[in-house]
């Protein structure tokens, strides 16, 4: 059985393991037994506060294989970004150089650098296990995060954001950054990325450039990559379009990557999911033929998983078995929340 939790202490080995797997351009978990644990504690404390507005709350949720007791995936949400440290992006804008006496009219793409998304809410840390990529689970993996949203939705912002990660090779080269180390930074990509990870970013606003960068100044090679993902992350991306996120003009600093965003109450499994009331069958509780993904209705306790359900509608009634209920945490009458996967 596959379910999706909070992150717990005992969690680190498998975290750093999936720290190592996940590679270059993946911030948001540094290989850094230090900064991995203070990830998990902090994740503990925010599932533990009552909240009634987003905050300095991070929440990480795993993945777990119940018959080995692994933990195959990670997925996170940020409440409110950049309240403690600044978080910047590139906005890709255009100023137009015209002279009507000589009949001359230029269009060009500048980049600016900002903090306009300080506050909105951040989906992150995505990341599954190769061998577990079938069956649904990578979409399970993030849209599980919307039902927990669509629960609890004072813990988080109207603005909700997804970074992309943008282009790079095998060595964790970007082109785009290429050019920001040969002009500006004077540091490897992969330090710049691990620093930015480890939450220092105070060489971000002293060695960037303050102006806008004209984009027809950067090499070709980091002109080509300006929005464009990763190929391992157009699937991801893809989902998120499903779910009503698109491009604002917003783009990593370092590998140039899109950021995507959505209103929160405009997401589509928030506005598609429903809660319904527990009916324990074993009998009738195997005879679902449609998929969904279930939830209860705690934090501390969040539990959810995929499975196929029966619903009685007009009862607004969802019969589940035993096994399903000890697996969500969850009794006879109580409530819970799902949306067809």
């Amino acid at each position: 059985m596959i379910i999706i939790r909070p992150i717990k202490a005992t969690d680190y080995n498998d975290l750093h393991r999936i720290a190592i797997d996940s590679g270059y351009g993946f911030t948001s978990l540094p290989v850094n037994e230090d900064i991995l644990r203070k990830r998990i504690t902090h994740s503990e404390d925010s599932f533990r506060l009552q909240v009634s507005k987003p905050g300095n709350q991070g929440y990480l949720f795993v993945m777990e294989d119940t018959q080995t007791g692994q933990v195959i995936g990670t997925t996170g949400i940020e409440a409110a970004v950049g309240l403690d440290n600044a978080f910047y992006h590139y906005h890709l804008g255009k100023v137009v150089h015209s002279s009507r006496e000589l009949n001359i009219h230029n269009t060009v793409e500048t980049l600016a650098l900002c903090n306009d998304y300080t506050g909105a809410t951040e989906i992150c840390t995505l990341f599954l296990q190769k061998n577990y990529r079938k069956h649904g689970n990578g979409r399970f993996l993030s849209r599980c995060r919307f039902l927990f949203m669509a629960e609890h939705r004072e813990r988080f912002a109207k603005c909700v954001i997804a970074e992309m990660r943008g282009v790079s090779d095998e060595q964790g080269r970007s082109p785009f950054y290429d050019w920001l180390e040969e002009h500006f930074l004077s540091i490897q990509f992969s330090k710049a990325d691990y620093l930015t990870g480890i939450g220092n970013k105070g060489f971000i606003a002293e060695l960037m450039p303050k102006y806008p960068v004209y984009v027809n100044l950067l090499s070709k090679e980091a002109q080509q990559v300006i929005n464009k993902v990763h190929s391992n992350t157009v699937p991801a991306l893809r989902l998120l379009e499903t779910e009503g996120f698109s491009r604002r003009g917003y783009i990593d600093i370092f590998d140039a990557g899109p950021t995507v965003e959505a209103e929160l109450k405009q997401i589509r499994a928030i506005r598609n999911s429903h809660r319904y009331q527990v009916l324990i069958d074993d009998a009738c509780g195997r005879e679902g033929s449609q998929k969904y993904i279930i939830c209860n209705t705690k934090v501390e306790g969040f539990r959810a998983m995929q499975i196929k359900l029966t619903l009685r509608e007009t009862a607004n009634q969802v019969v589940i078995t035993s096994d399903t209920a000890q697996a969500l945490q969850v009794l006879q009458g109580d409530w819970v929340r799902l949306i067809s996967n």
